[in-house]
């Protein structure tokens, strides 16, 4: 039994909240707008805020770091002062980081499957940012300040996931009405998908290794899976017939040049276009760590849509 500290009430950050509760840990959710989650501490925080962000950590013994600007575009100046704070109070609390990444700082061109030892050498603003804050928290560990991990995922697809995913409810709530849900990127090159269930274990387990620490760790995903090959699946499933459609790319810079979110998502469209596959040998050995296999996660995630659509369930 522990206290625990988690920074975000998104995806990703609600759902860490559950099993830490379950196996007893003392759990404290902090943020902006204070929100409320069964069985949890709610506390009001600006994550940016070294002062705030160290009193809630006081007495924790991890914090995990699952929170982030929205806005693409405003990574740049919104990211580094979170970074900041966040190392402020591990270094304060003593409480151990942990921090939820993704692979954008390994950059285009990289070699394919990217794994935990693969250097970084990002190649637009997003990916510039993370390999950054990354770096930034290396150096800390290594003035001896705080102990910190980076877990890093791939795209995250999940029962709750929304519209803001890749995989998220603009994907699959038209493949489930048979009808043809339109896609940012290429829908042919294969790609490795995070299941939010696989995030979070991964999330856990990298809290409670007792190795060394200053390290990356990589959220295992099954089989590599174009978005035409997964929209397949969903069919043979579903007995629908639901089809994927990328967005125009003429459209899509036409539409960066009033909607500057749109313009910064733009820079990583390769990461469709392409192979881009993650390895994660390590974290299955280290930490025991395996990813779901479709055969377990798509029919879960395509019943958790159906009841949100109040539709019956398979």
């Amino acid at each position: 039994m522990a206290t625990q500290l988690v920074v975000g009430a998104g995806f990703i950050g609600r759902a860490l909240t559950q099993p830490l509760v379950a196996r007893g840990d003392t759990v404290r959710l902090a943020t902006r707008s204070g929100t409320i989650v069964p069985g949890v501490t709610a506390l009001t925080v600006d994550a940016s805020d070294p002062d705030a962000l160290a009193a809630a950590a006081e007495g924790a013994a991890t914090i995990f770091l699952a929170t982030g600007p929205r806005e693409y575009h405003r990574w740049p100046e919104r990211w580094p002062p979170i970074y900041r704070a966040a190392i402020e109070a591990a270094s304060r609390s003593s409480a151990r980081l942990v921090l939820m990444g993704n692979l954008y700082g390994y950059g285009e061109g990289s070699p394919m499957p990217m794994t935990e030892t693969t250097p970084q050498h990002p190649t637009e603003p997003k990916g510039r940012v993370r390999a950054e804050g990354w770096a930034l928290a290396l150096s800390a560990q290594a003035r001896g300040e705080i102990e910190v991990v980076e877990v890093r995922a791939s795209d995250y697809f999940g029962p709750a996931a929304g519209k803001g995913a890749q995989l998220g409810s603009a994907f699959f709530e038209p493949l489930l009405a048979g009808k043809r849900a339109r896609i940012f990127g290429g829908q042919a090159a294969p790609h490795s998908w995070c299941y939010l269930p696989d995030i979070v274990a991964t999330l856990i387990a990298a809290a409670d290794y007792r190795g060394p620490w200053g390290r990356v760790w990589h959220v295992p995903a099954a089989e590599p899976l174009s978005r035409a090959e997964l929209a397949e699946r969903v069919n043979q499933l579903t007995g629908e017939a639901g089809s994927v459609k990328p967005m125009s790319p003429a459209f899509l810079r036409m539409l960066g040049f009033v909607v500057p979110f749109i313009r910064a998502a733009g820079d990583s469209v390769y990461q469709f276009d392409q192979p881009f596959i993650v390895g994660s040998a390590e974290t299955e050995r280290l930490l025991g760590v395996h990813a779901t296999p479709w055969e377990r996660s798509l029919p879960a995630v395509i019943d958790g849509y159906r009841m949100q659509a109040g539709l019956a369930v398979a």
